[in-house]
């Protein structure tokens, strides 16, 4: 079997981004029914295992550990009410949902990622967010991720090829450069192309040596970075904690693979798609299983 995991806060956003002006600023539904569009689109493609994560409330643990980090404060209120609304719909279609409060929709997916990958009846893992932190949880080309608006599929060369560092360097990656999207902000004067160079040859930030005449990789002002990161080695190591995806989170896939199976709709779909204004999805959802 393939197992495809959906990030459905991101696929939340992106169909609310995507909206004309007025209506993104008014409809408790639109963007709501773009996800159950696309996860039709997924099961019409061929997926049968298929996992939702969502995030309950964007806050999580790691606003205790750094007060920067993101938080649900601005977001439009027309998109904020439908973070219930979108759980509650993927349940009636009968989709494997995690809702997530205490840890992030990403670590459900990390750990779904890593739990679907162990079970050998599992022949491939498919993440489908392009989100850079989630590149961390590919492996060779058995976990992968899936840009579905762009149609590309991100293996453990393609992370190398886009970020210059194998997956299991991304988060010492994203601590070095920052997440402007997370809220923290790296350390000063690290950029994309030092990162890379420096974590292709020493792979963790601990591992890299504190004597800049010790750096046997070309580093444009080798000198200056190595002072920063000394200066800067405690809140690296801070955001590195907050770039790493927790692989442990309570209830995510905790009863294999196999249940992810989708078997068709609920009973209250209908009611469900009326609520949405989407009459046409029940009938789709039937076809689909119907095939």
């Amino acid at each position: 079997m393939q197992v495809h995991l959906i990030d459905g806060t991101y696929e939340l956003f992106r169909h609310h981004m995507g909206l004309p002006s007025e209506v993104a600023a008014t409809s408790r539904a639109a963007a709501t029914r773009g996800v159950l569009r696309s996860v039709c689109d997924l099961l019409e493609g061929g997926a049968t295992h298929v996992g939702v994560a969502c995030d309950t409330v964007i806050e999580s643990f790691r606003n205790d550990l750094w007060p920067g980090y993101k938080t649900g404060d601005g977001i439009e209120p027309a998109l904020k009410d439908q973070f219930p609304v979108v759980e509650r719909a993927l349940e009636a279609m009968g989709v494997t949902v995690w809702g997530m409060v205490e840890l992030e929709a990403d670590d459900a997916l990390a750990t779904a990622a890593a739990r679907a990958a162990a079970d050998p009846a599992v022949e491939r893992v498919v993440i489908c967010t392009p989100d850079k932190d989630l590149a961390q949880c590919v492996a060779g080309t058995r976990v992968v991720q899936l840009d579905r608006r762009a149609a590309a599929i991100r293996d453990e060369d393609g992370v190398r090829e886009r970020f210059g560092v194998p997956p299991g360097s991304i988060p010492d990656y994203l601590a070095l450069v920052g997440d402007s999207a997370d809220g923290f902000p790296g350390l000063p004067g690290w950029g994309a192309k030092s990162a890379a160079a420096v974590l292709a040859r020493w792979g963790a930030i601990e591992a890299i040596p504190a004597d800049p005449g010790e750096w046997d990789v070309t580093v444009r002002g080798a000198a200056r970075l190595s002072a920063v990161l000394e200066e800067g080695r405690e809140a690296a190591a801070l955001f590195k904690v907050l770039a790493t995806l927790r692989q442990d989170a309570a209830g995510v896939l905790e009863d294999g693979p196999a249940s992810l199976e989708w078997t068709g709709p609920g009973d209250g779909f209908e009611d469900v798609c009326a609520e949405l204004d989407a009459p046409e999805l029940p009938a789709r959802a039937a076809a689909i299983r119907g095939s």
